[in-house]
């Protein structure tokens, strides 16, 4: 009668705790929602250092970018590259380059190439979208990532969806809920590039990416350095921003 007790005192002990574990496991889509909750935004306007390296050859590139839902607007700052901006309306895409005083609608094949050259492509900066609505998440481990304990997600992109790429692993925190790092795929399986965040910093009660790097796999001896010197979410925008007359 003893040894039944025990018996049926320890099975629901067990049972206890696997309906604690069922009850406080965390799923992927609230991974990626609280993911989105910080790496997402409305608007902002943000300054940034872009650093192309090929080899031995360093490009610094500056800028300051105005976003606004599926909107923004970019200039360069830099010497070599000032007045040099682009302009995005929900799928379009413009630039204006001072020296031939001509604004170039960036769209089909030219999406894929390099933006001024970097590791990031203009199709990149197309997406605006919170990645639940593009892409339907598993959680497949767990990792740890420079010491960090990450969730480890496979993202495939949802039928319909305009993406960039068809698959994505992302290594998100499990304490700050921030992409740490992600590979991206073809619909083929070909791994196209990888990026690292460096250094994340807390912004607004959120946690953001401030130092990133993007390395193009279809490439040799080349990476990208994204670096956000300011950041202001919510700030006041011109209604005028987004238009095409403002390019020139």
């Amino acid at each position: 009668m003893v040894n039944r007790l025990i018996m049926i005192f320890v099975c629901m002990l067990v049972l206890t705790g696997l309906l604690t574990d069922s009850a406080t496991a965390i799923t992927a889509v609230e991974i990626i929602n609280r993911r989105d909750n910080n790496e997402f935004f409305e608007e902002a306007k943000v300054e940034s250092e872009m650093v192309i390296i090929h080899g031995n050859r360093k490009m610094t590139k500056n800028m300051v970018s105005l976003i606004q839902g599926k909107n923004a607007f970019t200039s360069f700052t830099n010497p070599r590259d000032r007045g040099t901006k682009f302009l995005k309306r929900a799928d379009d895409l413009w630039m204006f380059f001072p020296d031939a005083e001509d604004v170039v609608k960036i769209s089909g094949h030219m999406l894929n190439q390099g933006m001024m050259g970097s590791d990031f492509s203009y199709q990149d900066m197309m997406e605006s979208d919170k990645l639940i609505d593009l892409y339907d998440f598993k959680l497949i481990g767990e990792e740890d990532l420079a010491g960090r304990p990450c969730y480890l997600l496979e993202g495939i992109a949802r039928e319909g969806k305009e993406v960039s790429y068809y698959r994505r692993k992302t290594w998100i925190d499990q304490e700050r809920f921030i992409s740490l790092k992600e590979e991206l795929y073809a619909r083929s399986g070909r791994l196209l590039k990888v990026t690292e965040v460096n250094k994340v910093e807390q912004i607004d009660q959120r946690w953001y990416p401030v130092e990133s790097v993007m390395v193009d796999q279809l490439k040799e001896n080349t990476k990208t350095e994204f670096i956000i010197k300011l950041i202001e979410f919510n700030p006041q925008i011109l209604e005028d921003t987004f238009t095409l007359e403002n390019l020139q």
